[in-house]
């Protein structure tokens, strides 16, 4: 007990647990998880190849049962379980897994459906050609050898391999702290970098990429986006996005109906499940569209048929597959690998420059092992050489000789004539010919020639056929092919732009023979789906509240009504909150919304949140960074990726935009503009362009390019600069050669020409457009279009259209001429719009009533007059805003409510003032 307790030591538990997770943690690191970097092996691999290698399991050999294998691999080098190793051999086999097979397999070795290998005792395996190249010169001391785990059998620490198979075939494994994930790459594509980085070694990551592109998977698909490849190419860790082929295919003839064909999937993605997760999703009713789905696939290749419901846009069923499915998944980059024994994460030229390095090292070793030999032979030869010249005397000796040893002493103590090698070992250099560690007494020496040992044993052995003299000439041949063997061996070891020549020789002839076409194609577009990818384009009412509430509803779910009806609620809102802005915009479209502070916003449509129409919305200030205070007083929709064409192609843009020359930063006041009775004055158009024209609630207006808002900021622009109290009332899209209207709450409308405004720059303060009267503020802006009606509206819901031309031209800066009459019975004009026949408008109320009517129900009269009734009021109702619908839906026809027979008097009582609107116009 007392001899027992001597050997028991004493420590920190702590310290022994530290220590002992870290020789854990490097060994599953070194041992087990994590590839080698110069021949992309895991010891488990190496392990399988080398045991195949072992027992002649070689391309042009008999196939052997997969337990065999296994069983000598287990026994000799890899203690652990049988399971384990079989998995390894199954996925060199598997065309899915790997780029390039390493292990040719005969049976059934699963399948992309997750379906299982056969077992081991079935199956049969042998090394495939490109496997051989893994493997070629191990013979021939060029790599260091390791013992195996129980010190009875050798095995190499590296494979000499002749390809880039860290790259081309990628690995993955887990460690301890520490991960790997290395996506395969195209076999001559890696190699053309190799020999671009060897002949240029100042080569950057970026210029590698020329020769390699992007990672190249076993089953191919697309690759959609270069930022995450870049990204994974310099730092050694990225995401790229992988999505699957899809074909979109007619079903009938008239091409209603289409169906949707995968092709190819996204590298290690189960087929079998992704077709159970797309029939769950069309199950839940997740994904709308699909009708029919079958899987297709045979010894052909893959298709998977996904068909669709007629009139289903392809499109955006495929961009729902992609988000709510691995169709598109997300491949993670994380390149680290055992450089000198030690994980390190390695970028893309890192990768192949150890793999050249490798490679330089290989093929150095191999030439001092080849030296070495073709001296050791070229030796032999020399000596047999001489003993022929000298056959006579050599035969007498060794007959003379009573036994072969005292006959070996006798060759080696005499001086034989050297005629016969001494001008080829002169040419070739007796030095370098010479076997290292062979003694200066033996060779040529003082015009004669001293056998070695070697020498003598090998003449003693000589059969009796080579003294023949055909056989003594090809011995005398051998011997000098032998000599220019060295000769090359030597400059190979002495010259390195020889040696790269030799590395460069077999890499294009591996590159020749194994080298195949890219299959996973690279497409340069974004690295993910938007949301507008997976928004089916419509016209939606997107409605903003007095409140600050947005929302937004599909147009088709309104129904056109008669005029006068009593409308569909279009919003719920609180009593004291109303719709003050509505707006009919693409789903797919860029708003810009303009504050009351002068300030812009950008919004994409689908980005307000659908909604109900009892419904609040959700509030502004969680859709945009608005200050205390700031409401939107105006959206304008836009097409922000044509904008931004056009703005990349402008040769004067700065940070904001275009530099405008003599931006205006106070008030204009109006030019003078005379006007003769019954002539129209010429409209000076500016330089064709877009343009957005602006007015505020004291009557300014601004002029500005339109590409001065297509950098969208998070936080917002200035649009323009505000006196104190003013705030922006309209915008609009013009190209410099319209005409605008301005409409004020006292009735009066303002027609002149665009072009009298001119440009000015985003921050602007702007020029005077219409004068106007104490407590009186623009209400609507108007650019009007040929052939247009005006259709104007009160705050009591009556309403009129009226032709163009009866709103004459006048100069900016002035008061106008009236619009509509502001009675008591009408209150302040509240909007105005223009319209065309067969349109539609809507109404909105305080409380949040909505009237969709049709424009021909509404009449037309002159501008001095007070209108119909466009929409029933309740007693503490007003009218707050209308909006034009460009494209009306199925008219249903409701029934008239009565009091519309009323609507009909009060147009009648309106034509004496009709009458008389030319002498009230001031």
């Amino acid at each position: 007990m007392g001899e027992l307790a001597k050997e028991i030591l004493p420590v920190n538990i702590e310290d022994e647990l530290k220590q002992s997770y870290l020789d854990y943690a490097m060994s599953v690191i070194v041992g087990r998880a994590l590839p080698d970097a110069r021949d992309g092996l895991k010891p488990v691999h190496r392990r399988v190849l080398y045991a195949m290698s072992e027992l002649g399991n070689d391309w042009n050999k008999p196939y052997k049962k997969s337990a065999r294998v296994v069983g000598d691999v287990i026994g000799k080098y890899h203690p652990h379980g049988d399971t384990a190793v079989y998995d390894t051999i199954v996925r060199m086999a598997q065309d899915f897994s790997l780029r390039y097979l390493l292990v040719d397999g005969q049976g059934n070795f699963g399948s992309v459906d997750g379906d299982n290998a056969a077992a081991m005792r079935y199956t049969e395996v042998r090394m495939t050609k490109l496997a051989h190249e893994l493997l070629a010169d191990l013979d021939k001391e060029t790599v260091d050898w390791v013992p195996n785990y129980d010190g009875t059998e050798q095995i190499p620490a590296v494979m000499p391999t002749k390809v880039p198979n860290l790259l081309i075939n990628g690995s993955s494994g887990i460690a301890v702290g520490m991960a790997t994930n290395i996506p395969p790459h195209n076999l001559s594509e890696v190699i053309d970098g190799c020999l671009a980085l060897m002949d240029n070694a100042e080569l950057t990551v970026d210029d590698l990429m020329q020769y390699i592109p992007g990672p190249d998977f076993p089953t191919a698909g697309i690759i959609n986006g270069r930022a995450g490849i870049i990204e994974a190419y310099r730092t050694g860790r990225g995401r790229i996005y992988v999505r699957a082929r899809v074909e979109v295919e007619d079903i009938d003839k008239a091409g209603n109906r289409q169906q949707l064909v995968i092709t190819e999937l996204p590298y290690q993605l189960n087929k079998a499940r992704l077709i159970e997760k797309i029939a769950e999703l069309v199950k839940e009713k997740k994904i709308e569209g699909i009708t029919e789905l079958r899987d297709e696939s045979d010894k052909d290749g893959m298709r998977v048929v996904i068909e669709l419901r007629r009139g289903e846009v392809p499109d955006v069923v495929l961009n729902n597959l992609y988000a709510q499915t691995q169709m598109q998944s997300v491949f993670g980059i994380n390149v680290v690998a055992l450089v000198d024994g030690q994980p390190k994460i390695m970028n893309l030229k890192d990768m192949l420059e150890v793999f050249i390095r490798h490679r330089r090292e290989v093929v150095t070793r191999r030439t001092v092992y080849e030296l070495r030999k073709a001296r050791e032979r070229g030796h032999i030869l020399e000596g047999q050489a001489v003993a022929l010249s000298n056959i006579d005397p050599v035969i007498e000796l060794i007959k003379a000789s009573p036994t072969p040893a005292e006959a070996k002493e006798r060759l080696i103590a005499t001086a034989w004539e050297s005629s016969a090698v001494e001008a080829m070992v002169e040419r070739a250099g007796a030095d370098s010919c010479r076997p290292e560690g062979l003694d200066a007494q033996f060779g040529l020496r003082d015009g004669k020639y001293y056998l070695s040992p070697e020498q003598a044993q090998a003449i003693l052995e000589l059969r009796l056929h080579r003294l023949t003299g055909l056989e003594h000439e090809k011995l005398l041949a051998e011997y000098q092919e032998i000599l220019n063997l060295i000769g090359e061996l030597i400059r190979i070891l002495t010259n390195p732009e020889r040696l790269m020549e030799v590395i460069r020789e077999e890499l294009e002839k591996v590159k020749a023979e194994f080298g195949d076409k890219r299959r996973t194609e690279i497409v340069a577009s974004r690295l993910d789906l938007t949301i507008a990818d997976l928004i089916t384009e419509e016209e939606r009412v997107v409605t903003i509240s007095h409140g600050g509430y947005a929302k937004s509803q599909p147009l088709a779910a309104y129904e056109a009504q008669r005029r006068g009806g009593k409308g569909k609620s279009a919003t719920g809102v609180k009593d004291e909150d109303y719709v003050e802005h509505l707006l009919v915009a693409n789903s797919h479209a860029t708003l810009l919304l303009f504050s009351s502070k002068g300030k812009v916003y950008w919004l994409r449509t689908f980005e307000i949140p659908e909604a109900s129409r009892a419904a609040r919305g959700r509030p502004l200030v969680n859709l945009l960074p608005l200050d205390e205070g700031e409401r939107i007083t105006a959206m304008l929709q836009i097409d922000l990726e044509a904008l931004q064409q056009s703005a990349g192609a402008d040769e004067d843009l700065d940070d904001e935009g275009v530099v405008i020359e003599g931006e205006a930063t106070e008030v204009v006041e109006a030019e003078e503009v005379e006007e003769v009775e019954g002539e129209t004055p010429e409209l000076v158009a500016e330089p064709t362009g877009a343009y957005i024209f602006m007015a505020t609630a004291f009557g300014t207006v601004k002029k500005t390019p339109l590409v001065q808002f297509s950098r969208p900021r998070s936080a917002g622009l200035i649009a323009l600069k505000l006196e104190e109290g003013d705030t922006l009332i309209a915008a609009a899209i013009t190209d410099g050669a319209k005409e605008v209207m301005l409409f004020s709450d006292a009735g009066k409308v303002l027609r002149f020409a665009e072009s009298k405004v001119r440009t000015m720059g985003r921050t602007a303060r702007g020029v005077r457009g219409m004068r106007l009267g104490k407590d009186q503020q623009l209400i609507s802006m108007l650019i009007p279009e040929p052939g247009a009606q005006i259709l104007t509206a009160s705050e009591r819901g009556f309403g009129k259209r009226t032709a163009l031309g009866k709103f004459p031209r006048r100069g900016r800066g002035g008061q106008g001429v009236i619009a509509m009459v502001t009675s008591e019975r009408n209150g302040k004009l509240v909007g105005a719009i223009q319209v065309q026949d067969g349109e539609e408008i809507m109404l909105i109320s305080d409380q949040g009533t909505l009237v969709r009517t049709r424009v021909d129900e509404v009449s037309s009269s002159g501008r001095n007059t007070q209108g119909v009734t466009l929409i029933k009021l309740a007693k503490d109702e007003t009218l707050v805003g209308l909006e034009r619908v460009q494209e009306p839906t199925v008219v249903e026809e409701d029934e008239l409510v009565e009091g519309e027979e009323g609507a009909e008097v009060a147009e009648s009582a309106d034509a004496p003032a009709a009458d008389a609107e030319e002498g009230s116009e001031e």
